[in-house]
């Protein structure tokens, strides 16, 4: 199962390496779920395409590909490897500080400098991490997968890429 996961997530970054990280809807199984909850209405606790907040937005797209994750923007920002802006690939958290208050948003980098979250104002979109709003607020990403294991599983992508559900 884990195998699986993996390459489902390595599938994801190869697919977005290879077309420039230009797109937030390549044919990725977790690009296909965020495509298919854009527009979703914001719902504090929200949880499922009736309405989801940032970290139940998170939660549902990486439960999509396999991946649990808890339901909190800050204990998502406990979870994986840490990794810098210029090292940012296609399905890492990215989290920020909206609150004043610590780590309380977050998002899925999703190549060319975008982020897909659950917006407040403006429900499941995507924004671009230059703007200013989200510059002031960036506090860091995570990577759920480490790079070991997208190496681990490079040759099996294509063959276990189709048993992922």
């Amino acid at each position: 199962m884990k195998k699986k996961l993996a390459a489902a997530v390595l599938s994801f970054s190869i697919i977005f390496t290879a077309i420039g990280a230009g797109s937030a809807f390549a044919d990725s199984k977790m690009d296909k779920v965020i495509d298919k909850a854009i527009g979703t209405k914001y719902v504090a606790g929200g949880v499922s395409t009736n309405g989801f907040d940032c970290s139940g937005f998170t939660m549902y797209v990486f439960d999509k590909i396999g991946i649990d994750l808890p339901h909190q923007s800050g204990s998502q920002y406990q979870m994986g490897t840490a990794v810098s802006r210029n090292e940012l690939r296609a399905g890492d958290l990215l989290f920020f500080n909206t609150s004043g208050k610590g780590v309380s948003h977050v998002g899925i980098y999703v190549g060319d400098g975008k982020f897909a979250h659950a917006s407040s104002s403006r429900g499941v979109t995507i924004s671009t991490l230059s703007d200013s709003y989200y510059v002031n607020r960036y506090v860091g990403a995570k990577r759920i997968m480490s790079t070991s294991a997208y190496k681990t599983v490079a040759s099996d992508v294509q063959e276990d890429n189709d048993d992922v559900q």
